[in-house]
């Protein structure tokens, strides 16, 4: 759906999403106006529809942080397991058709691209952690270095003993416990 298909109830349903979740944890966002994110997200109706199929995947998109050099406020699935949507998939769509028997449905960084959001890196996870517990019992992929991905590697990571843990597995490999969190920048 994009933000232009939107109807009038739809965008004001997010917005009001957006906005309860954005006053719960005003931790997430320190120093920053929803009147501020709400105004930057009545100009750009494109990002309001990528935010709507964070949320409709069940990734609870908040507001992490704003960049001064871009003027772009920055969202993150914040969920406190990986999105239950966009989980069983692989890593991305050359891992899915290296896959001959029981490929998942999707590939993770095809489906973050179709949304209109990107794979959190490693950096942005360990950002994610520090404002709460996140994949306690689901782990996430992570954007992936070009030096891995091109041997056959991926990077995920989760949550466990107080302690954020990345780790790497086979692209082509899926998990009923694994998905992925965007970020978007508005």
């Amino acid at each position: 759906m994009t933000g232009n298909k939107m109807n009038h109830a739809q965008r004001q349903e997010l917005l009001d999403t957006l906005k309860a979740r954005f006053e719960k944890h005003m931790g997430r966002h320190q120093g920053l106006t929803w009147a501020s994110v709400e105004a930057k997200l009545g100009n750009a109706p494109e990002k309001l529809a990528a935010l709507h199929e964070m949320e409709a995947t069940g990734g609870e998109p908040d507001v992490v942080g704003f960049d001064a050099k871009t003027g772009e406020f920055i969202f993150y699935d914040c969920s406190a397991e990986s999105p239950k949507g966009r989980r069983s998939l692989c890593y991305d769509r050359a891992a899915w058709e290296s896959r001959k028997e029981v490929r998942p449905a999707g590939n993770a960084v095809d489906t973050a691209q179709s949304m209109g959001i990107t794979l959190l890196t490693e950096e942005e996870y360990r950002t994610l952690q520090t404002l709460g517990e996140f994949d306690l019992k689901t782990s996430s992929w992570l954007s992936t270095p070009p030096e891995i991905r091109e041997l056959g590697g991926s990077i995920f990571a989760d949550r466990r003993y107080d302690h954020v843990f990345v780790y790497h597995n086979g692209a082509g490999s899926y998990y009923a416990a694994r998905g992925f969190r965007g970020a978007l920048r508005v």
